[in-house]
């Protein structure tokens, strides 16, 4: 997913690109009376091809400007203030590399209006259609009572159910990254399509504090999280950095881990652990037989590569759908003949040369 850092080859290649593909895609199809595997395109050729369809495309485009909210809630103790603080700060830098909107709640002095109503009248003043994304990062602790989570705040604390309303009106891109301890109810809260929802924990039950929010806030800028090396860091390797640099601080001090983070991309509510990825592609399947997360979030950045700010909004957005449809292709694979499957492959990839060479 994402733009491939080939701009040395971009400009030269973009005019006869098309026909390129295009035959690329052509030959994909297996001669009658040969449908042997043999002959056929393998699914690390697929990725390699996607990744060749990424060439830049070079304008003067506007880029939209992402809105991302920090909520710092309360500490509770002065340490976790402070810690609280440097995890917001490290946001706040990476929001203006990005060159996006921040609105910090939570480190300002407090006045008539309580965080809670700051918070409510951000998000609600948001739009609600747009291609922009709408970013949600919860720093602090958590509680679930068997019934309901809440996210701490200084004041009244808000409700998973209450921000799930909050959301309703959203079709724009969200992600909403809950570091607090008991957080995972608020996944099934707010899961929707379209949306990026990524806990602390797997269980309303995993009280304790949650370092996870320290490894996202490190994470999500961090060129050593770049797993696909496309100069850019998506939520999903954020999320599997952080993941695994939660377990790896459990493992040293020789500490039972009490929190799991989840990710949702999918809609289902259901969730997907770090574990459950090599690099970036999914290599378990639920127990459910869900579908795996991580497609959509790969998508997203907060801070876009050189190469990636060169697409509008609209090609990014159509970029995005023929790329999550290839891989929803790619996931039925073994339920389609190998010829049903190599048409449907050459369509969208016609798509997405068409879509580039404009």
């Amino acid at each position: 997913m994402g733009i491939a850092t080939l701009e040395r080859n971009g400009v030269n290649k973009t005019s006869n690109f098309k026909f390129q593909i295009l035959n690329f895609a052509k030959a994909l199809r297996p001669p009658r009376g040969m449908l042997g595997f043999g002959r056929c395109m393998s699914d690390l050729s697929i990725s390699l091809l996607l990744l060749l369809i990424a060439l830049p495309v070079y304008a003067n485009n506007e880029i939209a400007r992402p809105t991302v909210i920090v909520a710092v809630g309360a500490p509770g103790e002065e340490e976790f203030a402070k810690e609280f603080t440097t995890w917001a700060q490290q946001w706040q830098k990476a929001v203006e590399t990005a060159e996006a909107k921040l609105v910090t709640i939570g480190l300002a002095p407090t006045n008539a209006a309580t965080d809670l109503e700051l918070l409510k009248n951000v998000i609600t003043s948001e739009p609600t259609n747009s291609l922009a994304e709408l970013w949600l990062v919860l720093i602090g602790h958590g509680t679930f009572d068997g019934q309901e989570a809440k996210f701490n705040l200084r004041g009244p604390d808000l409700a998973a159910t209450e921000l799930a309303d909050w959301l309703k009106p959203f079709r724009r891109p969200l992600v909403v990254i809950n570091c607090a301890s008991a957080s995972s109810v608020f996944l099934n809260k707010l899961s929707a399509p379209n949306r990026v929802v990524i806990t602390a924990t797997r269980s309303g039950y995993e009280q304790n504090f949650a370092r996870f929010g320290k490894f996202m806030a490190e994470a999500i800028t961090s060129p050593e999280a770049d797993l696909d090396k496309d100069g850019q860091t998506s939520v999903l390797e954020a999320f599997i950095m952080a993941s695994r640099r939660t377990g790896e601080f459990y493992e040293t001090e020789g500490r039972l881990a009490t929190e799991h983070a989840l990710l949702d991309d999918n809609g289902d509510g259901l969730g997907t652990p770090a574990d459950f990825f090599r690099g970036i592609r999914a290599v378990k399947k639920p127990v459910s037989g869900g579908s795996v997360d991580g497609v959509r979030a790969h998508q997203i950045h907060l801070v876009r590569s050189a190469a990636e700010q060169q697409l509008t909004p609209e090609t990014r957005a159509r970029r995005d759908e023929l790329e999550a449809a290839v891989a929803k292709l790619r996931d039925s694979k073994t339920q389609l003949s190998e010829a049903e499957y190599y048409r449907r492959l050459e369509n969208l990839l016609r798509e997405l040369a068409q879509l580039y060479e404009q």
